[in-house]
This record gives C-alpha cells, sequence and structure tokens, in this order.
C-alpha cells in the first residue's frame, strides 16, 4: 500500500510567475485520480514537480517517505525524441533504471522481463523494432510497459490518451485498472471529460490554484467548469511577480 501524497501550501513557477499557486490537498492511498483543467492550467507543471524535476517555490510536497524516484512518470509523447538511436526493448529497459543504476548490467533474466511487459501491452515481437518505426499509439503502450517494469506504488501520467485510437485507449484504460485494483495510487492528467466520468473516480481541476478536489461527479459540475475558465483566461504573463516564488 502506497503512502498518501500530500500538498501542503504547494507553489510552483517559471520565472517568479506561478504555474501552480497555493495548492494543498492529498491524493490518498490507492485512489485514481484525473487531473483536468483548462490549457495553461498547470497540470504538467504539478506533475513535473511531483517527480521532483520542478522544484516548490513554497510549500511542500510530502511523498510519505518514498524518493521522487520511487514515483513512475509517463511523459506526453510529443515531448520524447524519437529520433534517437534505440530500439523498443531498450527504451522498455529503462524502467529498471531505479534497480540497476549508470553502472549496473542488465541481465538476460530482466530482458525477460522486458518482454513480458510488452507482451502485456501487446507488443510481442516489437522488440527490436526502433522506437522512430512506432505509430503514436504503439509508442504509448511502449511507455506502458516501461512503467509495468518501474513497479512504482505511485504512477504518474501526461496525457496518456492523447492522440491514440479508441482500440489503444481500451487497453490502456485497462492497464490503469489493474493498477488500481493493485492498490497502487495513479493520476493522470487529462483533457477528456467524457473519459475522466467513465473511468476516473476522483478529480482534482485546475486552474493554477485548485478549483475543486474529490469525487469526479461533484467535481465536474459546469459551475465549476465555468470557474476554471475564467481563472485561466484572466492569468497574464505580464501578472506581477508571486512574492512566494522570489528567492
Amino acid at each position: 500500500m502506497p503512502p498518501a501524497l500530500v500538498l501542503d501550501n504547494l507553489t510552483v513557477a517559471y520565472d517568479r510567475h506561478s504555474a501552480v499557486h497555493h495548492l494543498s490537498g492529498r491524493f490518498e492511498p490507492g485512489s485514481l485520480t484525473a487531473l483536468v483543467g483548462p490549457n495553461g492550467a498547470g497540470k504538467s507543471t504539478l506533475l513535473k514537480a511531483l517527480t521532483g524535476e520542478l522544484r516548490a517555490a513554497e510549500g511542500r510536497i510530502d511523498l510519505g517517505g518514498l524518493k521522487p524516484g520511487d514515483l513512475a512518470y509517463l511523459p506526453q509523447h510529443s515531448a520524447l525524441d524519437r529520433t534517437f538511436p534505440i530500439d523498443v526493448l531498450e527504451m522498455v529497459l529503462l524502467g529498471l533504471w531505479g534497480r540497476v543504476g549508470p553502472f549496473g548490467r542488465v541481465t538476460m533474466a530482466m530482458r525477460e522481463e522486458g518482454r513480458r511487459a510488452l507482451s502485456a501491452v501487446k507488443l510481442a515481437g516489437f522488440e527490436r523494432r526502433s522506437i522512430a518505426s512506432l505509430s503514436v499509439g504503439q509508442l504509448q503502450r511502449a511507455l506502458f510497459a516501461r512503467v509495468l517494469l518501474q513497479d512504482a506504488p505511485i504512477i504518474l501520467l501526461d496525457e496518456p490518451f492523447n492522440a491514440i485510437d479508441a482500440r489503444t485507449t481500451a487497453d490502456l484504460v485497462q492497464q490503469i485498472y489493474r493498477w488500481h485494483g493493485e492498490r497502487r495510487t495513479v493520476v493522470a492528467a487529462l483533457h477528456d471529460l467524457g473519459q475522466v466520468r467513465e473511468h476516473f473516480p476522483q478529480t482534482l481541476l485546475l486552474a493554477r490554484r485548485c478549483v475543486d478536489w474529490g469525487p469526479t461527479a461533484r467535481v465536474l459540475t459546469a459551475e465549476n467548469q465555468f470557474r476554471a475558465r475564467g481563472m485561466a483566461e484572466n492569468w497574464a504573463a505580464s501578472a506581477a511577480i508571486c512574492r512566494s516564488a522570489v528567492a
């Protein structure tokens, strides 16, 4: 059972302008939560802060004794360099970095783990294919296989269903359900509210600040969505520097 993931007055900033502003709350152990909000609401920023890629300007993140490296993070596929000369199995085996480290050796048993992970996401036989040759849906399946190898108690997904077909989405949703059934904590940034209502019992609606956080049916009201759009549209890059973010 993973620990609760607690945010205490968390502020994350770019160039001292807040991207996530004074956010407090908790992702309960084993919860399945959608992270939603307008474009520029701070969803990806929050996930990067949870992984330790971005540092808090104010407040704190309590991982309950875990280290940021103990979390599994699936970035948006558009952020990946698909021209990098690596095959599918090698990319998946990067999920073992926490076990192997920079100087360790990937064993035959580990390679077999990677093959089983690819089989679990219906990519058996793709091991030697270059990542450049994959379709968007196939690449996303391979990234899910990499997360499988990490075997992490907390899983963070950034737009996991973006630009992929319905069949791939359905298969990946089933993998998310399996993680949830194993009592892992899953947080996924999403834009399709239909998917959120159908598959995610908890939702955090973000517009740089928290609009609402709780049961999805309560959070995704028309009133809350209107409020979130207004908050996002009223934010300006020329706004005064956040005092919390001043070094």
